[in-house]
């Protein structure tokens, strides 16, 4: 297990001033590095690693810190460094360490530290003469904590969890070695959007712990227990002595007063020198908040000011594999994206999940949905947009309780998949009739499922899918 300490300073760490902050914690340390000098480590006589901090990143929008670890923004200034280290628990010594080395940064380069009890534990010099820490269970990634043959588990404490550089990691080596990630956290611990769309593409689970020592699964509420080598749900064998299918604290929380809106959007553009990434994406930002995006960035915190040249430019160097991202809006309408660029046989896609939050007397624009849709079509290449609404927090991350699912809105068909469609796509079973969407001579279709948070709308959106999808009309 690890604790995490997050310098937010003023100025950039150089390497002389890590490796400063990291030797301030006392003279029986080594250091080592990892990944190309990505992750710098302190370590025991062994090698072991004690604490490890990662490059520093530059967030060009403090309000970032403010979504994922409550600092206020205003005590940050116009930008903020942001530097993670992270201690191995399996010494007292290590997690004080991570406070020393932390605080010796923020000493030297001004700001604030996260949490702020590590400022009180982060002075003076730990003693770690021969401390021995254990081998690490996965020497190339920090986050893990424990790793079998199934399963690499993290532990994380903090308000939100977000797609850290640090996940991302861990999720792409776990599948590499056919692992399943784990990550467990305390109750109160919120998952944001990219996080659990990450975890649900490599059938990730987060694992929350209560404070009986009990454990149920954040998504679906399931009971789990250690089972072997990993977190499994109880078998039915488990149940019938006394176990339960869905843990007690999975309840729903009542939220009325606050909703969200979710988009998913499709669309794919001609591969050439021309094309330039995140059109779509800012289009939509633009109809349903009235601004553009603020930052977007490979992980969460999204650091830098967004830019669709930077983030074309970024996708092109990666070429041809394909390219996770994460966009963010400013504090005042929260919004929070993950876009996939990947290159295909028909040129080149741009997946986005899009996440827009709406608080107590703020109506979702619900009337923009299908001038969004026709603008997809018309500029932005759109093969298929499915717009939902929910009840649901204001900041759109997901808490460890449930949660009522989203009701679908409306349906919208670019025209290459209207003409896939043929005469389905005119004489569908839905309340409305299509509406034309984009050009005149080859035109794409919106369906309007029904009234705004009805159940209904699924039996109609499974309907409208059948019909469109069947050989005879």
């Amino acid at each position: 297990m690890t604790k995490d300490v997050i310098a937010l300073t003023k100025q950039l760490p150089d390497p002389r001033t890590i490796a400063a902050a990291l030797l301030s914690g006392g003279p029986d340390l080594r250091l080592q590095t990892l990944g190309e000098g990505a992750v710098v480590q302190l370590t025991d006589d062994d090698g072991h690693p004690l604490v490890s901090i990662e490059s520093p990143m530059l967030l060009a929008v403090p309000h970032e810190a403010q979504r994922l670890l409550g600092v206020r923004a205003d005590q940050l200034g116009e930008s903020v460094w942001w530097t993670e280290v992270r201690a191995t628990v399996a010494t007292d010594q290590a997690q004080r360490l991570a406070s020393v080395v932390a605080g010796r940064l923020v000493a030297m380069l001004g700001g604030t530290l996260w949490p702020p009890e590590a400022a009180e534990e982060g002075i003076g010099v730990v003693d770690t003469h021969g401390v021995q820490a254990p081998s690490p269970p996965h020497p190339e990634q920090p986050a893990v904590d424990v790793l079998t043959d199934t399963a690499a588990v993290l532990f994380q404490d903090r308000p939100v969890l977000a797609l850290s550089s640090w996940l991302v990691n861990a999720l792409l080596s776990a599948a590499a070695e056919d692992r399943q990630v784990q990550i467990v956290t305390p109750p109160h611990t919120l998952l944001t959007l990219p996080a659990r769309l990450a975890l649900a593409e490599v059938q990730g689970r987060w694992v929350v712990r209560e404070e009986t020592g009990d454990y149920y699964d954040g998504l679906t509420g399931a009971v789990l227990r250690w089972q072997g080598d990993s977190f499994a749900p109880l078998t039915t064998s488990s149940r019938e002595t006394g176990g339960a299918g869905a843990a007690a604290a999975y309840t729903p929380v009542p939220n009325p007063d606050e909703r969200q809106l979710l988009l998913s959007i499709r669309t794919c553009h001609r591969a050439d020198e021309h094309l330039v990434l995140g059109g779509p994406l800012e289009a939509a930002w633009r109809h349903l908040t009235g601004a553009t995006p603020a930052a977007w960035g490979t992980a969460e915190p999204a650091g830098l000011p967004w830019s669709r040249r930077n983030l074309t430019d970024f996708a092109r160097e990666r070429a041809p594999r394909p390219t996770r991202l994460v966009v963010v809006g400013a504090p005042d309408r929260p919004a929070i994206a993950a876009l996939h660029a990947l290159r295909t046989a028909d040129g080149v896609e741009e997946d986005i999940t899009l996440g827009i939050g709406y608080g107590k007397d703020e109506e979702p624009p619900f009337d923009a949905l299908a001038g969004l849709a026709d603008d997809l079509a018309s500029h932005h290449h759109l093969r298929s947009a499915l717009f939902h609404v929910r009840t649901g927090r204001r900041d759109v991350n997901a808490p460890a309780s449930f949660e009522t699912p989203p009701i679908p809105l409306a349906l919208a068909l670019g025209p290459e998949e209207t003409h896939r469609a043929g005469a389905r796509s005119d004489k569908v079973p839905v309340p409305q009739p299509p509406r034309p969407i984009g050009a005149r001579r080859r035109p794409g279709r919106y369906f309007c499922l029904g009234e705004v948070d009805s159940p209904a709308n699924w039996a109609t959106l499974h309907s409208l899918l059948g019909h469109l999808r069947s050989q005879d009309a």
